[in-house]
């Protein structure tokens, strides 16, 4: 009887272990997004994550007579990116992220995680300042 009952055991176990690693680290998916980022700040109660918004290029109807833009929210979990990204706003980025299922307290409020900067460029508008 002890036997089956280890077994059972070690078999809910791993069946745990499986659920809790596809919800939480299993790459969902992965790809590339375009545009102006918005802004990067650094925030948490307990746990300090890097979160941003990126303004992608072209405009979508919510609703009937109504205009918005695409946003893309996403976290940073490396610093060294975050860093980059803080001290460029307003700039054009191509970011590389993976999407996961669910979120994790120290990877960041988001399922989508950037991890890499493909390109940066200045943005084509310029900066709104008046000239002197």
């Amino acid at each position: 009887m002890k036997k089956v009952a280890w077994i059972a055991g070690l078999v809910l176990v791993v069946i745990l272990s499986a659920i809790i690693y596809y919800r939480y680290y299993y790459v969902f998916g992965e790809g590339v997004k375009s545009g102006q980022l918005n802004y990067l700040v650094r925030k948490g109660n307990i746990f300090k994550t890097n979160e941003g918004k990126l303004i992608q290029n072209g405009l979508r109807s919510g609703a009937p007579g109504s205009v918005q833009s695409y946003e893309f929210k996403f976290s940073v979990s490396d610093a060294r990116i975050a860093d980059i990204l803080m001290k460029n706003s307003g700039k054009d980025f191509d970011l590389h992220y993976k999407e996961y299922h669910h979120t994790l307290p120290w990877r960041g409020f988001t399922e989508f995680i950037v991890d890499s900067i493909y390109a940066m460029r200045a943005s084509p508008a310029g900066p709104n300042l008046p000239s002197r």
